[in-house]
Formats: C-alpha cells, sequence, structure tokens
C-alpha cells in the first residue's frame, strides 16, 4: 500500500501564494495518475486538480484555473500544487490522492484508492 505525505500547508494572506508537496513511497509512482482534493468545514471533498502518469495532462476545477497548478517529479516520487492568488474561499484541508490507473480526468474521490493525511490551508481576508 503506497503512503502519501502532504506538506506545505499554512496561514497566508489572500492574494499569497503556497507550495504543496505530496510524497509517495514505494517504485510505482510514475505508473499512476494523481489528484488534488479539498475539503472544507461542513462541506463534501471536492476535486481541485489532477495529473496524468506522464506529467503530460492536467486538469482544474474552475475556480482555480489560472491560479494554481499542479505537476509532478517521478523521480522524487513528488506531486506539487503551486497555489497562487489565493482566495479566503480556498482554505479548506488539502489532500493528495493516487488514481487507480494512469489517466487523469475529472474524476471523484471513488475514482482514487489512496489518500494523504492531509494539510491545513488557511487563507486570511
Amino acid at each position: 500500500q503506497v503512503q502519501l505525505v502532504e506538506s506545505g500547508g499554512g496561514l497566508v494572506q489572500a492574494g499569497g501564494s503556497l507550495r504543496l508537496s505530496c510524497a509517495a513511497s514505494g517504485r510505482t509512482f510514475s505508473n499512476y495518475a494523481m489528484g488534488w482534493f479539498r475539503q472544507a468545514p461542513g462541506k463534501e471533498r471536492e476535486f481541485v486538480a489532477a495529473i496524468s502518469y506522464s506529467g503530460g495532462s492536467a486538469y482544474y476545477i474552475d475556480s482555480v484555473k489560472g491560479r494554481f497548478t499542479i505537476s509532478r517529479d517521478n523521480a522524487k516520487n513528488t506531486v506539487y500544487l503551486q497555489m497562487n492568488s489565493l482566495k479566503p474561499e480556498d482554505t479548506a484541508v488539502y489532500y493528495c490522492a493516487r488514481r487507480s490507473g494512469r489517466l487523469a480526468g475529472y474524476y471523484g474521490p471513488d475514482d482514487y484508492n489512496s489518500w494523504g493525511q492531509g494539510t491545513q490551508v488557511t487563507v486570511s481576508s
């Protein structure tokens, strides 16, 4: 079973930036698409971004397009989420997840089979 460990969350003012990292254990990282989700208090977990196994394709929810960038370094078994121009509504616990296939897309949480513990992102106004 793969282990995913997120880092990089914190408190930032609106308009600021954060870079989340997710380090994966094991030797098969490059075989799977990866995704980032977030969950705000009282809300369901929602898809944020996903990237294919090779990094050749990426997908974003509309509310983060142009502000967030997902990337991966298969040599380091790590996926990243660069978040710029942060807004208070971005406040949530952010989770990385490994999909059960190579291709990325607008898949929901049920299509991912391994999850990290989450990292808190708080954006103050």
